[in-house]
């Protein structure tokens, strides 16, 4: 997540500088053919091109807002986990207790489900971080291979955060083996937590109301995480997002040859202008084109995405202080404008 106020030169450049480059080469092409032609058929009169462009942009703009709806429902999906996640604690913090079972077994009871919690929301990170095939970093060739780069680097700042969680470890290893070749490790652990639960209210150690309250609790985690994989494996509708490129590489393409015309009638020096308004006016709709492409998978782990990491962190900072413990880690801060 971007967490600067503004974007610098160049944090812009590293996103949608490159294309810069090809479109200028494009416009240039156009507007040197035509100076020392003076082809008349290769022009297109505005009227048309203006039309053509202002659909594109309202096409663009119902996609980019779909596109930050998914993105903005990753946050209140974590968000949900937040606070359902304060809750568990403080529940199983004050629920749990008994007059049959020493208060260090008791407490150890507790420590344990919470260790599990964190282990789960860790977990389910890692699992909505697993690439899927329309995401950008399994795109083919050139596009593929410098999306990827960029995940590295972000992730290669964070390595001393991402390398503590290992020194961190929630789950016994016994419990940790058990998980061993599931294939959706974060539902066994919530599973496991009912076992727990239930073994409790059969002990005595919560009551029939305490009991279906911290199950609803539990519940709600499945529904979180059925929201967030609901985003992460259906892809954002093809038919809106490819349509969505095409509809911006055609306006580009025919962008120069109306545009040559307009500043012909100003005079042949005059229109050379063609080239940075070009630039300009194809820019502006490329970045809009790749503002919600990169918005439509919020867990991608790049640069805009849910900060995922620092959400696990302030949890577990939170659920460690309500058991009393010493050892907190520290929260995760931003990196060169970027929040993992």
């Amino acid at each position: 997540m971007i967490v600067r106020k503004t974007l610098n030169l160049k944090a812009i450049y590293e996103f949608g500088g490159h294309h810069l480059w090809w479109l200028a080469a494009w416009m240039s092409l156009i507007t040197v053919l035509y100076h020392y032609t003076h082809w008349k058929w290769i022009t297109i009169p505005w009227l048309p091109m203006s039309v053509i462009g202002t659909a594109v942009a309202f096409y663009v703009g119902f996609k980019n807002n779909q596109s930050y709806d998914r993105l903005w429902e990753s946050r209140k999906i974590w968000g949900a986990i937040i606070n359902n996640s304060r809750m568990l604690a403080t529940m199983v913090k004050h629920f749990v207790a008994s007059d049959t079972i020493d208060q260090q077994t008791l407490q150890q009871l507790k420590k344990r489900m919470l260790y599990r919690h964190i282990a789960y929301l860790y977990t389910l990170r890692e699992q909505l971080l697993v690439p899927t095939e329309w995401e950008h970093v399994n795109l083919r060739w050139l596009f593929g291979s410098y999306n990827r780069k960029r995940r590295d680097r972000l992730w290669t700042a964070y390595r001393k955060e991402l390398e503590e969680l290992s020194t961190r470890p929630y789950l016994e290893s016994e419990e940790l083996a058990s998980y061993e070749g599931l294939a959706n490790k974060a539902t066994h652990l919530i599973d496991r937590q009912t076992e727990d639960l239930a073994k409790l209210y059969r002990n005595g150690c919560v009551n029939m109301m305490q009991h279906i309250e911290l199950q609803r609790v539990l519940n709600s985690f499945y529904d979180e995480q059925g929201k967030a994989e609901r985003i992460k494996k259906f892809p954002f509708p093809r038919q809106y997002g490819s349509f969505s490129l095409v509809f911006v590489s055609i306006f580009v393409f025919l962008l120069p040859f109306g545009i040559v015309a307009e500043f012909s009638k100003l005079g042949d020096d005059v229109v050379w202008l063609c080239i940075p308004f070009g630039v300009l006016v194809g820019w502006i709709y490329v970045l809009m084109e790749m503002i919600g492409d990169y918005s439509e998978n919020p867990f991608e782990g790049l640069f805009n995405d849910a900060p995922m990491l620092s959400i696990c962190r302030t949890i577990e900072i939170d659920l460690l202080q309500m058991l009393g413990e010493n050892n907190i880690p520290k929260p995760i801060q931003p990196k060169n404008g970027i929040l993992m």
